[in-house]
């Protein structure tokens, strides 16, 4: 949230896209995974007991998958930033005058004269020496800064949430019916996601939709094919 020049705080899209990544990403593979596995295996014939059996387990498994793989991504992300923020903070202690001129020179790289950018560097320095090299030399901020946990949490609940409509999507029906079910509910959350991920993130809308509804539906139909010649092999 920043303060705009008519005195009002306003909300930038780009102040929640960590946890919008993970929980959009969680989600899709949620829905995505889940529903191709229910349709594979319905595809080769298994009953319906393992069906519901297999949507829930895959429910358990992926969430858990998805909260480790975030956050230890999420987590090498904020080792390097740490690492940066360490570097920067040793460099500004023992070289104070260099980083100053370091500074001026990306303040005349944006426009301003030379006097100027002295001027604003010494007075950001003064101000807060540590935030200004990490704001506008590495382009980091608290708000930008990885936060691991956050991004586990939104990627395993998101992927939970997904993987459950597929799961009950699967009570419904059986055989072909069953495949028809999971498939359509699927695609109808999917494009819901597409148009909510869009939305929030401040994207073209029909885009988003597009896209998440193109690749799930491959995985699905590919996931299909794959269980109905198994199904007929075994």
């Amino acid at each position: 949230m920043t303060l705009s020049h008519h005195g009002r705080f306003e909300r930038h899209r780009q102040q929640r896209m960590g946890w919008l990544r993970a929980a959009v990403l969680g989600a899709n593979d949620g829905l995505i995974s889940t529903a191709s596995l229910l349709i594979g295996i319905s595809a080769a014939d298994a009953d319906r007991s393992t069906i519901v059996k297999t949507g829930f387990a895959a429910l358990a498994a992926g969430s858990l998958s998805m909260a480790s793989g975030e956050y230890i991504s999420v987590s090498a992300q904020a080792d390097s930033e740490n690492a940066d923020i360490a570097k920067e903070t040793k460099e500004i202690e023992e070289h104070e005058e260099a980083e100053i001129h370091e500074l001026a020179a990306i303040y005349r790289g944006r426009g301003l004269s030379q006097e100027l950018a002295d001027q604003v560097a010494r007075a950001m320095h003064q101000h807060d020496a540590l935030g200004a090299h990490l704001r506008d030399e590495l382009s980091m901020t608290e708000r930008s800064r990885a936060k691991p946990v956050q991004a586990s949490l939104a990627s395993a609940g998101a992927f939970a949430v997904g993987a459950l409509i597929a799961a009950l999507a699967a009570l419904v029906g059986s055989g072909s019916s069953r495949i028809a079910s999971i498939a359509v509910a699927t695609l109808v959350a999917l494009g819901l996601l597409g148009l909510a991920g869009a939305r929030l993130g401040d994207a073209p809308i029909g885009r988003g939709a597009l896209r998440v509804l193109a690749g799930g539906a491959l995985a699905m139909g590919v996931t299909a094919i794959i269980g109905r010649l198994i199904g007929q092999a075994v």
